[in-house]
């Protein structure tokens, strides 16, 4: 579907929350995480809510900020926030919501549902989540159907993921956790790893006889 993709800049749209007007770019000026969900008052939709601000803490404690978006106004956010604190106890939704009611931010953020219509035939928001770095731009995006409850534990782990890449020239192997070895980046001589990462690296022994494949802790 055509729209904004990885690496790609978020529009600086002036939006209607539950915490006021705001624009997009003076709000992201950190981490941010911005998802969107099919509407108020809706089952998946309810307990997603209520997971993201249980993960409340741990997402301050990695400098994120939270923003959600639903297809319908202010009033009804409001009223709906009290049901999604009510399903997950001790939880306080503590990040804005944007008000989209006539479907118009969903399309320009690319969080459109391609198959399911609402009882009036329009387009509802994909079950979709950006992470944005403070460059405003899009480093990773999910895009589950309205069907599909997100998995927040996976929103965590990519999290960190991306902000140790972010700060150390590595990426994360498959099934990568915290506290997991990382890879360093091909593009870093075994020199400049020596340097890099004092804690110093592997370097496993493959057929080829390439040392491409260098693990090294950076927690």
């Amino acid at each position: 579907m055509p729209g904004l993709t990885l690496g790609d800049t978020i529009p600086n749209l002036e939006v209607e929350t539950t915490h006021g007007v705001i624009k997009l770019h003076d709000y992201i000026d950190s981490w941010t995480i911005l998802f969107s969900h099919p509407g108020d008052f809706t089952p998946v939709c309810t307990t997603e809510l209520g997971k993201m601000a249980a993960y409340g803490p741990e997402f301050e404690k990695r400098g994120v900020k939270l923003l959600g978006l639903s297809c319908d106004d202010v009033l009804s956010h409001v009223e709906w926030i009290k049901d999604v604190e009510a399903h997950t106890p001790g939880c306080k939704v503590t990040y804005p919501i944007i008000a989209d009611p006539n479907r118009k931010i969903l399309h320009q953020l690319n969080m459109v549902e391609p198959d399911d219509k609402d009882g009036s035939g329009n387009t509802v928001p994909s079950r979709a989540l950006h992470i944005v770095d403070p460059d405003k731009k899009i480093k990773l995006s999910f895009l589950y159907p309205a069907s599909t409850g997100r998995n927040m534990d996976e929103v965590m782990r990519v999290l960190d993921s991306l902000q140790r890449a972010a700060n150390h020239k590595i990426a994360t192997p498959v099934n990568w956790k915290p506290g997991d070895p990382v890879v360093i980046s091909p593009s870093v001589s075994n020199e400049e790893a020596k340097n890099m990462f004092p804690k110093g690296f592997k370097t496993v022994d493959l057929p080829s006889k390439k040392e491409y494949l260098r693990y090294t802790n950076v927690d």
